[in-house]
């Protein structure tokens, strides 16, 4: 299914947006491009789910929900992230949902550029550069695909303005009717 609906102004999604997606989809990225544009607070649920400047170490589960929830009290915000143990009291508050489904292809090519790009990870844990572990392949490869089923059963449940956008054309022209890069 392609349901792409472009005629969506970041407007119509309103002042909680939450974008969901597989790793390395450009969750991130969208949504350091919407909360530049907006002025919407960013949240990147990796830096809730993890100690900061570590190796992706998780935080205790309750110290990740308690940060969950404070963030989701919010007035106003974009979140980037799946976390699907919580999405509900998410979609609770949000106005609006972006869901990127791209192919496991597209995903696992990003994950291994983003590795070898000597930019900083937008959303990451101020590791200096990522590497290729087989820990994500096997994530990207086995994983992510088990759960897009599960993301587009969330998005086909809401009511909220949304847009689910699976090719990087899709991608690329809502960049360009929203005026954000």
């Amino acid at each position: 299914m392609r349901w792409v609906n472009t005629t969506l102004s970041l407007d119509d999604l309103g002042p909680r947006i939450c974008i969901m997606g597989p790793s390395n989809s450009g969750k991130s990225t969208l949504a350091k491009a919407i909360a530049s544009k907006t002025s919407l607070p960013l949240i990147h649920l990796d830096q809730l789910h993890h100690l900061p400047d570590t190796k992706w170490v998780p935080r205790e589960p309750e110290d990740f929900y308690r940060l969950h929830e404070e963030a989701v009290r919010g007035e106003k915000w974009v979140i980037e992230g799946n976390y699907t143990k919580c999405i509900y009291s998410r979609l609770e508050r949000a106005t609006g949902l972006i869901l990127l489904d791209v192919p496991m292809a597209i995903a696992l090519q990003r994950y291994i550029r983003r590795c070898y790009s000597s930019k900083p990870r937008i959303g990451g844990l101020n590791i200096r550069r990522e590497h290729v572990t087989w820990e994500m392949l096997k994530y990207i490869v086995h994983i992510a695909p088990k759960n897009h089923h599960l993301h587009k059963k969330i998005f086909e449940q809401v009511t909220i303005p949304k847009v689910m956008l699976t090719l990087p054309r899709d991608i690329k022209t809502c960049y360009q009717s929203w005026d954000i890069s």
